[in-house]
């Protein structure tokens, strides 16, 4: 039977290096304006950003839905992601 190469293909490793910390409804209902700074983590397994990502810093410029709109610069390019606002971490 061909294996499934799917979207968590090959990642249970990187998934287990996540943090313990379990998510808490003060998490998931946190509100970020447009310009804070965040921080990219995989705290969630539903909306969970490509793991080029996790580790990130980026602003917020925007939202789409109930999730944010993050430019991150990835080398020589801005990128745009749309992600969920329990993987982000306000940055001071």
């Amino acid at each position: 039977m061909k294996r499934s190469l799917g979207r968590l293909s090959k990642r249970s490793r990187l998934l287990r290096k996540r943090s313990r910390t379990t998510l808490t409804v003060s998490r998931k209902l946190k509100v970020l304006n447009v310009g804070d700074r965040v921080h990219i983590t995989q705290a969630s397994s539903r909306s969970m950003p490509h793991p080029r990502y996790r580790g990130k810093t980026g602003m917020i410029i925007g939202l789409r839905g109930s999730s944010y709109l993050v430019e991150v610069a990835d080398h020589n390019m801005v990128k745009r992601l749309v992600i969920d606002g329990v993987d982000l971490t306000k940055v001071m």
